[in-house]
């Protein structure tokens, strides 16, 4: 009996192991170049242990470039395809987008409802969704909450002029970072979490966790990833239980609170809530839908902080570290400010953002140079044959990976692409150049719904601090810069630290 245990199990354990090669020969069959792959980790091996996602995806990019419009990839387990081709990339996000519609991210609003945010829901719920949310994040939206991301600027200036006082060399990270969530707790939860003021708030440690756990680590987002599907039938979740908790319950609050008292302030939230007790409501094509349940208004305002706290604190890092290092376009961009403010009498107004032209081309060099979320990604809703190359097939259900870093850091379309250099994004380059080639927000229908709201806070927060200090470098900073292994997104491997003077 035991032998033919024995037997049956080395069968079974031959015919796994035999199963797994053939699943990764999929591409070389199809003579498609494909890297070396991991049996867990698929094409993501070595990530996190001995490189970053930013040296994966560049070697990938390099390695590849030329020999096709994609090359063959896995996705942690799941067949994916690694898109190089600027014009297929354009097919993807913009052309034959009904085709990829969905991101193919995990997603499980019954058992982790915080999951069920408009960056991961699939099909016409997130249509639905998107429909339902767009009018929240227009220009005349964006003037409404304005001067509330202005409150919060002069609030960090005086928390940084105090500072310097103690000791000028600033970890300007926490800082930046801390910055973002005042203002997203102000504008997404309708709180004044006072972070800025005092690091140990559990608004700020909360989304700090928010940002860097999830269940069962590692092989967690492995499994969710490789199979989004059976995880959520298995009833898996991304957000950790007390982080779930903690934002539910303060959004819970919040709705109560405002309902009860017939709160009306300016930000996000009270849009959210008209969004909620609005029977009935048309989107700009006419078409009707139904008001959004309290589930929806908290995963909303979670994605709003966990999309656009740390994406914009580190693009603010990230540009100060490059005007540290380049004292000229530092100087530049401050003439501009100081000018634009006397024109105003000094109060920041949200008209006059659009006169700050130089201060916004350094915004757009520091995303394409330290772009926050490297890669887009989408999946395939049917079979998608690429027109002039017959074995190169993307399947439905594949994942599509499209490096926008790398096309950001490619010489063919950004001449000396590890040099920052703000005249990249000057009037008559931007013409010249194609969109499809600038991707920090994504493209299409489904780019970043917030990037109004993102660019704003940025620019002001940039503005505010050119023209009251002064940044240089120090002996602790990091000289070249260095990214962190763990984070998916791009950010700096440890503290920054800047020298800071009052001017």
């Amino acid at each position: 009996m035991w032998e033919i245990i024995l037997i049956t199990l080395t069968l079974l354990a031959a015919f796994i192991v035999n199963r797994i090669r053939e699943h990764y020969r999929y591409w070389n069959k199809l003579e498609i170049p494909c890297g070396e792959t991991h049996w867990i980790f698929g094409s993501m091996v070595g990530v996190v242990s001995k490189r970053t996602f930013f040296e994966l995806w560049l070697e990938y990019y390099n390695n590849f470039k030329g020999s096709g419009p994609f090359a063959g990839f896995f996705w942690f387990f799941k067949r994916a395809v690694f898109v190089m081709d600027p014009w297929l990339i354009k097919q993807i996000l913009i052309k034959d987008f009904d085709k990829f519609m969905d991101r193919g991210l995990f997603c499980n609003e019954i058992d982790d409802p915080l999951s069920a945010h408009l960056f991961s829901m699939h099909g016409q719920k997130w249509r639905n969704l998107r429909n339902k949310l767009s009018p929240t994040f227009t220009s005349g939206k964006m003037k409404v909450m304005f001067p509330t991301v202005v409150t919060v600027g002069q609030e960090l200036l005086d928390v940084l002029s105090n500072d310097i006082i103690k000791d000028p060399e600033i970890e300007i990270r926490s800082m930046m970072a801390r910055f973002t969530t005042d203002v997203i707790g102000h504008c997404a939860f309708g709180i004044e979490c006072s972070s800025l003021k005092d690091p140990q708030q559990l608004f700020y440690i909360m989304s700090k966790r928010a940002l860097l756990e999830n269940n069962l680590g590692s092989l967690g987002v492995a499994f969710r990833g490789s199979f989004p599907k059976l995880a959520k039938r298995l009833h898996m979740k991304d957000t950790v239980a007390d982080v779930e908790e903690f934002f539910l319950s303060t959004v819970r609050e919040t709705v109560r609170y405002r309902e009860e008292n017939a709160v009306q302030r300016s930000d996000f939230m009270n849009l959210l809530l008209e969004l909620k007790n609005n029977r009935l409501m048309k989107n700009e094509s006419g078409d009707e839908f139904v008001n959004l349940t309290f589930n929806e208004i908290a995963a909303q305002a979670f994605l709003f902080l966990v999309a656009g706290s740390e994406t914009s604190s580190n693009t603010m890092v990230f540009a100060l570290y490059e005007m540290a290092l380049n004292q000229d376009v530092q100087n530049k961009a401050r003439d501009e400010v100081r000018r634009v403010l006397k024109g105003c009498q000094h109060e920041m107004k949200y008209e006059t953002m659009t006169e700050m032209k130089y201060l916004k081309q350094v915004i757009d060099e520091t995303l394409r140079l330290h772009t926050p979320l490297p890669v887009l990604n989408r999946q395939a809703v049917e079979d998608y044959p690429i027109p002039g190359y017959p074995q190169y097939v993307i399947r439905k259900d594949m994942p599509v990976i499209i490096p926008a870093i790398c096309l950001h850091r490619d010489a063919q379309y950004y001449p000396n692409p590890d040099v920052f250099n703000p005249d990249n994004f000057s009037g008559e380059q931007v013409t010249l150049r194609d969109p499809v080639l600038y991707l920090p927000f994504g493209d299409g229908p489904r780019n970043c719904l917030g990037l109004r709201f993102a660019k704003m806070q940025i620019l002001v927060g940039l503005s505010l601090l050119l023209s009251k200090f002064h940044f240089s470098v120090c002996k602790r900073t990091p000289i070249p810069m260095r990214y962190d292994k763990e984070n998916f997104m791009l950010t700096p491997e440890k503290d920054l630290y800047l020298k800071v003077e009052r001017i």
